[in-house]
């Protein structure tokens, strides 16, 4: 069997945190089956597992590029280098050219309400897919982040350093300028960069995807399809009273200088990840995604177990400082196979008992009732601290064993 899908799936308990907040500060909610569960959003997840700096880092994986998501790319990683070498008069007179090769122009800014009627895609400044490209004329608040890979900047950082170090007055460093950020020879600079290299994107982009609306064949799809978690039953949630003491108030003083209230929130998240293996294999090695079991899989394996550690054992959460938010997953299902993947989460459609005993027997009932109709075939390995516990025609491992087989998988194409 052709391992063209691995879906993961996790159970992961939290208790008094704020994991995830929406505008008014409030814990992120979902309403399914008659109840209002708490949230984690997708976005929230990804940007935890891309920002990592511990062990299982995807950037500490041999040949990874970083990506930067920023208004301020031209300024702050193609034109900065030069500060102080390169006369601000000539800098000046080339970047507005740089900003709006990249960013757009200024008639790209989508008129007021465009978004709700359908004319301009507003995009979630959380998110690591949605782009909008605004322009270098317009106020640095007005334009939208855009997500670039070292391999771009270096290459637009490059081409920027031959016009400011050869021209000799700002109009000829202009007209130079010019000519390289016309909009046809930008795109067809910028395609010939990508051609030569295979992750240009860099590695996040490579793996969650990205979307250029001024040049449509600067974007990646994403191979990596992230849920929202959810509680598995209805929400736990309290409003927390707090009060900040004044350490030098005097007897008549009330020895506090503010109040306030803040969200806190317990539960069992469900969530659920689908890696698109030769989507994977093809963003990261620039092969047609029909060919990725003639491509090297090196780095998609690695890549597959570096993502399985951090969905196991990254947290997200705000107000760590104050809650301390930190937990390992209590159960994780990995299933390698050849069919569309299907998520797991009927299994709580019906809110349930807020238990790990509950959530693991319902996760199999349902597992079981899928196998038994649809017959699918997958190969499954889980982990769980809950002795007892099962899942049907799953294999028990460690987190190592696991790790150790869906690598093996991606490399060898086969289960």
């Amino acid at each position: 069997m052709t391992p063209n899908f691995i879906q993961i799936h996790y159970l992961t308990s939290y208790a008094g945190a704020l994991l995830n907040r929406d505008d008014t500060g409030m814990a992120k909610r979902l309403p399914y089956g008659g109840a209002m569960r708490t949230r984690v959003s997708s976005q929230c997840q990804k940007r935890h597992w891309r920002m990592s700096d511990g062990l299982h880092s995807l950037l500490k994986i041999e040949g990874a590029e970083e990506s930067y998501r920023s208004r301020d790319l031209v300024t702050k990683l193609v034109r900065a280098p030069f500060e102080g070498e390169i006369a601000e008069e000539i800098l000046n007179a080339v970047e507005p050219y740089f900003q709006t090769a990249v960013y757009g122009s200024k008639k790209d800014v989508p008129k007021k309400g465009a978004a709700k009627k359908g004319k301009a895609k507003a995009a979630d400044p959380a998110s690591d897919e949605a782009v909008e490209d605004m322009g270098p004329d317009v106020p640095k608040t007005g334009r939208q982040p855009l997500l670039m890979g070292h391999p771009e900047i270096r290459f637009l950082r490059d081409e920027f350093a031959k016009i400011v170090t050869s021209a000799t007055t700002p109009a000829e460093a202009r007209v130079a300028a010019a000519a390289f950020c016309e909009e046809k020879a930008f795109k067809a600079a910028m395609q010939e960069m990508r051609d030569r290299a295979a992750l240009h994107m860099g590695l996040p982009a490579a793996l969650f995807g990205r979307m250029v609306t001024s040049d449509k064949s600067a974007n990646v799809d994403a191979p990596i399809h992230v849920a929202h978690a959810f509680t598995i039953h209805a929400e736990e949630s309290e409003s927390d009273y707090f009060a900040v003491m004044d350490d030098l108030a005097g007897p008549a003083d009330t020895a506090s200088d503010h109040i306030g209230e803040t969200e806190l929130s317990s539960g069992i998240f469900y969530g659920y990840v689908v890696i698109d293996v030769a989507g994977l294999v093809s963003n990261l090695t620039g092969r047609d995604r029909k060919e990725w079991l003639r491509a090297d899989r090196g780095m998609a394996a690695k890549v597959t177990s570096h993502l399985l550690h951090l969905i196991a054992e990254t947290s997200v959460g705000a107000k760590k400082g104050s809650t301390a938010p930190y937990a390992y997953a209590h159960t994780l299902l990995v299933e390698a196979g050849d069919r569309q993947p299907r998520s797991l989460s009927a299994a709580f459609r019906t809110a349930g008992r807020p238990t790990m005993e509950a959530s693991e027997e319902a996760l199999s009932a349902h597992l079981g009732n899928l196998d038994q109709v649809y017959e699918t075939g997958e190969a499954r390995r889980f982990l769980s601290l809950r002795n007892a516990a099962s899942l049907p025609g799953a294999e028990r491992a460690s987190m190592r064993g696991i790790t150790e087989w869906v690598r093996g998988v991606v490399l060898d194409g086969a289960v």
